[in-house]
């Protein structure tokens, strides 16, 4: 950034007292989150120093910390890979527990940096670009639409690019605990494009933003508050999976788009984009149950092609 941190941490400070939409970011930030906040800011701005790729390889030794010596949620992750991959053996499921963490750590540092590179930067690092007239024929007709993707890849540079390209887009998003992260991250996701919506909002802001023509985007494998859950097969078992998105678009009659950013071996990213077909059958919880199972059934098999870059956490 070239603002002095004094002079982003009262901007951060000041938008947190103003409020973004969300009760959490509304919290008087305690010494506790005032702590992290710097050390993370010290710790951004060190990276920034070094060239992307020094960064993002700082960020995967650091994931992979997160596996082993610190084990952090170590056995649950093994156990959710065992059971979708079971031809797997016990040493396949670790190496591959140990690049998911690797890209976990890396994808973190990634979206720290993401503002830095601008919107030109953001569209230079992918590499190849599927499906996009999906998006072009749909904007086109101006009624908005539903976008979701799942914690696969990057997923906010998916927003960010989706965003980048042009589209008016609002990104529901949760709410951290620590609000001068949130005002932090929103705002650095806004220089990329998006205009943000807590989680707490999506259902009073939603109906406004698809009215208007806009996308609005969901990681749809995420909770949204004031919305409820079904049950989905994913990778042959069911799995409790939001409603929302599929809700909202049988409701405003919006197609329902999914899009990805995975990223390929040099470090760049392919950028996947696929309709969900929605059929509308006059039964309303049956169709926001197919949707559902139809985006689950598009994030398994990508995840399926890139397993170590799912979030198995």
């Amino acid at each position: 950034m070239t603002s002095t941190r004094t002079k982003k941490s009262r901007g951060v400070t000041k938008a947190v007292a103003k409020g973004q939409s969300s009760a959490k970011a509304l919290r008087q930030p305690t010494l506790a989150h005032r702590a992290e906040y710097y050390t993370m800011r010290a710790t951004i701005a060190a990276l920034r120093a070094l060239s992307w790729n020094a960064a993002c390889k700082i960020g995967e030794k650091l994931g992979a910390l997160g596996y082993r010596p610190l084990g952090i949620r170590k056995r649950v992750v093994e156990k959710q890979i065992a059971a979708a991959f079971p031809n797997l053996d016990h040493d396949a499921v670790r190496k591959l527990a140990r690049e998911s963490y690797e890209h976990l750590g890396r994808t973190f540092i990634e979206t720290a940096l993401l503002d830095s590179l601008g919107r030109d930067g953001l569209q230079q690092l992918v590499e190849t670009v599927e499906g996009w007239e999906e998006v072009d024929d749909v904007m086109s007709k101006g009624k908005g639409a539903v976008l979701v993707t799942g914690h696969i890849g990057n997923w906010e540079l998916a927003g960010a690019y989706v965003a980048a390209r042009g589209v008016p887009l609002d990104a529901i998003a949760r709410g951290m605990a620590n609000p001068l992260f949130d005002a932090y991250v929103n705002r650095a996701r806004a220089e990329m494009g998006m205009t943000i919506v807590h989680d707490s909002d999506a259902v009073k802001r939603t109906p406004r933003s698809l009215r208007a023509g806009r996308a609005v985007a969901f990681v749809a494998d995420q909770g949204v508050l004031g919305l409820a859950s079904t049950f989905v097969p994913f990778f042959g078992r069911p799995a409790k999976t939001p409603r929302g998105a599929a809700v909202f678009a049988l409701r405003f009659d919006v197609p329902v788009i999914f899009v990805a950013a995975l990223r390929r071996p040099n470090g760049r990213f392919r950028i996947v984009v696929e309709r969900i077909e929605a059929r509308r059958t006059g039964n309303m919880d049956r169709d926001v149950d197919a949707i559902v199972a139809a985006f689950t059934e598009h994030l398994e098999k990508w995840v399926r092609v890139v397993p170590a870059q799912y979030f198995w956490q």
